[in-house]
């Protein structure tokens, strides 16, 4: 199944999250926060202004990013889990030093 998002909506995969601690310790799925963190798949044409123009979105396709942690519509398509969210549910784009992606909100 193939997806294009409407509007100033973003399909996401969603990027796991570390199973192990700093210190070694593995985290079973009860301790395991909801992922907050994703690759952008696809990106909507934007939200529309009065005039009824397209607002250009600030992420593009292939975007590591910070997402709401309750904010979207969890989807399958084939074998895969994907999010679709808004723009206004992503709090900021990972650049440079991918480390920061495993910050916590």
């Amino acid at each position: 199944m193939n997806l294009k998002p409407l509007g100033d909506r973003l399909i996401v995969e969603v990027l796991d999250e570390d199973e192990t601690t700093v210190s070694g310790i593995v985290l079973p799925d009860t301790a395991k926060e909801k992922p907050q963190r994703g690759r952008v798949l696809s990106v909507g044409p934007g939200a529309r202004n009065e005039d009824g123009e397209f607002v250009p979105m600030d992420i593009t396709e292939g975007d590591e990013i910070i997402f709401s942690k309750y904010g979207g519509t969890e989807i399958k398509v084939g074998l895969d889990d994907v999010l679709i969210l808004r723009e206004s549910d992503v709090l900021a784009k990972v650049v440079g030093d991918r480390e920061l992606a495993g910050a916590k909100a």
